[in-house]
């Protein structure tokens, strides 16, 4: 079983995770992210089909908070978050297996990253995905997935992951006001 994180430093104390209607549990975890990235990533060659991306994320989610969704034992989802300063942080990877898809699982996962960051007095919430000037199924999906949950588009970069994969940066407020953030 995986153990999860004590370290007031990455899990607020305030923040209150708990199975939700649909069956799941949802927690931050401290060790085996890169086991649990690869596994999901792997399962997911629609979205992650690149190796060199699959390899870099693995490496980087280790140093960063992973919120897992699990059923029993068994981790069915996970998203990572990378902080880049006092007011932003980025989800810099998420998955769910395949076989949970369409459960909400993933709109528990940003939600309770969500509440994770506002306790912390974070102000946005970004994320990149394929720009839709590329044509992608899965990524249109994405794309609405992202949509739903509250995340407008900010900007497209044509070459940042390469000019066959243009890259749209969207940016969700978490709706703290000005007084609130110290």
């Amino acid at each position: 079983m995986l153990q999860t994180l004590k370290t007031s430093a990455l899990k607020p104390k305030n923040l209150f995770i708990q199975r939700n209607e649909n069956g799941m549990n949802y927690e931050f975890i401290e060790q085996d992210k890169a086991q649990v990235c690869e596994k999901i990533l792997r399962s997911l060659p629609g979205w992650f089909g690149i190796e060199s991306a699959i390899v870099d994320y693995v490496k980087d989610v280790q140093a960063m908070p992973m919120l897992v969704a699990y059923d029993q034992s068994e981790i069915v989802g996970f998203l990572s978050l990378n902080l880049h300063n006092k007011f932003t942080a980025e989800i810099h990877v998420m998955g769910i297996l395949p076989s949970h898809h369409r459960l909400g699982i993933g709109r528990q996962l940003v939600k309770h990253a969500g509440d994770y960051l506002r306790s912390r007095q974070f102000v946005y919430l970004s994320v990149k995905t394929l720009s839709e000037s590329r044509p992608n199924i899965e990524y249109d999906q994405t794309r609405m997935f992202y949509y739903e949950v509250g995340f407008l588009p900010v900007e497209e970069f044509k070459t940042l992951w390469g000019e066959h994969n243009p890259c749209l940066l969207m940016i969700k407020s978490l709706q703290l006001t000005h007084k609130e953030i110290q």
